[in-house]
C-alpha cells in the first residue's frame, strides 16, 4: 500500500468536499472554490470530516496514482482553508519592487523596468522594496508564478544578485584570482 496514499484527509469544520459523477472534485472554503478531475480509477470515500482515497488493485498505474491523488486533495483542502505563500528576495545593489495596481514593476539592472501582471487567483504583496509575497489558493499556480517571476531575474553565484526564494541557499563561487606570473 502506498503510505501517503493510506492516510486520511482531515476536512476542516469551515471546508466543504463534494465528489460529483466522474470523480469530480470541488472543495469549498472561506477563501474561496476548486474544483479538479481525478483519474477514474480512484475511489473516493467521505465519512464526517474524513476523506480517504483507495485504489481499485495493484497494478503499477494505480499505486502510481494513490498518493498523487490524495496529495492534490490534500493541498485543496489546505489551499481553501489557509492559503499558499511564497516568498522572493530581490538582492543587488539598486535592485527594487513596487506594486503599481495590480502590476508588479521591479528594476533589476536592466535598462528598463520589468512589469509582471496579477493573474486570477494571485495577489501580490511588496511588505518593502526588496521583498515579494506571492499568495493564492493552488498550490501550483502560485509556484509556477513565483518561477515565472524568480524566472525574471535569477540570482548568479558570483555577488548572488538577482531574485530568489527566500529559503534558497545560493552557492557562492570564488571569482577571478590575479593575474599569472
Amino acid at each position: 500500500m502506498s503510505r501517503i496514499g493510506k492516510k486520511p484527509v482531515m476536512i476542516p469544520a469551515n471546508v466543504t468536499v463534494n465528489v460529483a459523477e466522474g470523480n469530480v472534485v470541488t472543495v469549498k472554503g472561506p477563501l474561496g472554490e476548486l474544483t479538479y478531475t481525478f483519474h477514474a480509477d480512484m475511489i473516493f470515500n467521505i465519512e464526517g470530516n474524513v476523506l480517504t482515497v483507495s485504489r481499485p488493485s495493484d497494478e503499477a498505474q494505480h499505486r502510481a496514482l494513490h498518493g498523487l491523488t490524495r496529495t492534490l486533495v490534500n493541498n485543496m483542502v489546505e489551499g481553501v482553508s489557509k492559503g499558499y505563500s511564497k516568498t522572493l528576495d530581490v538582492n543587488g545593489v539598486g535592485y527594487r519592487c513596487e506594486k503599481k495596481g495590480t502590476q508588479l514593476v521591479m528594476r533589476l539592472g536592466f535598462s528598463h523596468e520589468v512589469f509582471v501582471n496579477e493573474i486570477p487567483g494571485i495577489t501580490i504583496e511588496v511588505p518593502t522594496p526588496n521583498q515579494i509575497i506571492i499568495k493564492g489558493i493552488d498550490k501550483q499556480v502560485v509556484g509556477q508564478f513565483a518561477a515565472e517571476v524568480r524566472g525574471k531575474r535569477p540570482p548568479e553565484p558570483y555577488k548572488g544578485k538577482g531574485i530568489k526564494y527566500s529559503t534558497e541557499v545560493i552557492r557562492r563561487k570564488v571569482g577571478k584570482t590575479g593575474g599569472k606570473k
